[in-house]
């Protein structure tokens, strides 16, 4: 007789920085599609993503893009972007006040443009300051870059305004660069001009570049927040400020970011060429779709009216029902389409937005996924859902919470 062994094949294993790889909206809805395929509806309160709800494309951007694709535009363009696209985007940019544009790149969303800039600039053990909270796509990109995650609180007892001594204190000899996300995605926080200047005062006096994510600029429906981008405080300051036409055009599916780089020419250049060579190297930004810039910018703007009520009747909908609610203190958000609580509960809030989804079919985000200070708990609330779902989805949350908590 014979034996027959069996080889043992050893398993491909994954570089062990993606350990350190999250993403947790997109993992939470893992765990949703289980429990809609056990039968039950879900109320969908994750997602930011405005054509999920009613919120329609713009009438006059569809046609271009649809143009564009009769008319031949279906191959490679330019790396940076098409003419006339980053002539817009410079136009528009010039009007809000920006100054020393040394470069615009038009990318696969504004992720792309974000990673890439993080790309260009970080060295392994280097490290940026990011907010805490943040949104989950700049930490798993520094992750991916083997770099040092340096967090600055977000002051939740001051509007969720950035904690500058905090900031200041984080700052080592490996810091390359300050991050910010204004309007803030998860609190919905609009940041304050002399909040701005301390930040660019801190960039300068420490020779650190700015990043500068704005792409819901143009979604601010507190009467009392202005948004002011902080490129314009500190032209002096290099900056590379992002957005797109994903949140405010309500096309997020289309993929179509950018940056706008600004500063002196001498500090910034370099770095620039780095980022051009990645751009190119991924030959282009989806083409046809970049003939909706234009028409985005310069074309009429009467969706961000209706746009901008809903978003602050949904808003207020959200404030008076964590008014209301044991065990929730809410941050009246100013911006964006996020509410950001924080919970007074006896367990984690992983725990608590996985079990409110297997009992009451709601999906929130865990806070926790977006980074928080120690001994606090929040969750991520979108606020884009119809009044009635809100309505319902509220009700839901305060059901689940008498229950297990009384």
């Amino acid at each position: 007789m014979s034996t027959l062994t069996t080889k043992q094949v050893p398993s491909v294993l994954a570089a062990s920085r993606m350990a350190n790889v999250r993403y947790a909206i997109r993992d939470l809805a893992v765990l949703a599609d289980e429990v809609a395929a056990q039968g039950h509806k879900i109320l969908y309160c994750n997602i930011g993503d405005p054509c999920k709800y009613d919120f329609p494309t713009p009438p006059h951007m569809i046609e271009a893009v649809q143009k564009a694709m009769a008319d031949g535009y279906n191959g490679y363009c330019e790396s940076l972007g098409i003419k006339h696209a980053v002539e817009a985007i410079r136009n528009e940019a010039e009007r809000d006040g920006f100054h020393n544009i040394q470069s615009i790149f038009v990318c696969y969303g504004s992720g792309e443009a974000i990673d890439s800039c993080l790309t260009a600039l970080i060295n392994p053990g280097d490290n940026i300051l990011t907010p805490n909270p943040e949104y989950p796509l700049y930490g798993a990109v520094l992750a991916k870059l083997s770099a040092e995650m340096n967090a600055y609180d977000l002051d939740e007892s001051n509007g969720w305004q950035p904690d500058i001594a905090d900031m200041e204190r984080r700052i080592n000899a490996r810091t390359r660069a300050i991050l910010l996300i204004n309007p803030n995605n998860p609190t919905g926080a609009v940041y304050s001009r002399e909040t701005l200047e301390k930040i660019a005062d801190l960039a300068r006096r420490h020779n650190l570049l700015l990043f500068s994510d704005e792409i819901y600029n143009k979604l601010i429906f507190d009467e009392t927040a202005k948004h002011v981008s902080i490129a314009t405080l500190a032209p002096d300051v290099p900056c590379v400020t992002f957005n797109g036409l994903s949140k405010a055009y309500l096309v997020p599916g289309w993929r179509i970011g950018w940056g706008i780089a600004t500063g002196p020419a001498d500090q910034i250049n370099p770095y620039l060429e780095s980022v051009h060579r990645l751009l190119r190297a991924r030959l282009c930004a989806p083409h046809a779709f970049q003939f909706a810039i234009k028409p985005a910018l310069e074309g009429p703007q009467d969706h961000l009216q209706w746009v901008n009520a809903k978003l602050r009747s949904r808003a207020k909908l959200t404030v008076d029902w964590a008014a209301k609610t044991p065990r929730v203190k809410l941050v009246a958000p100013k911006g964006a389409f996020y509410a950001h609580p924080s919970l007074d509960i006896p367990e984690d809030d992983l725990t608590f937005v996985s079990e409110l989804l297997r009992k009451k079919y709601v999906l929130l985000v865990h806070g926790s996924g977006f980074g928080q200070k120690p001994g606090t708990k929040h969750a991520r609330i979108v606020t884009l859902p119809q009044e009635d779902v809100l309505t319902n989805a509220y009700a839901k949350i305060s059901e689940f919470m008498q229950e297990r908590y009384r």
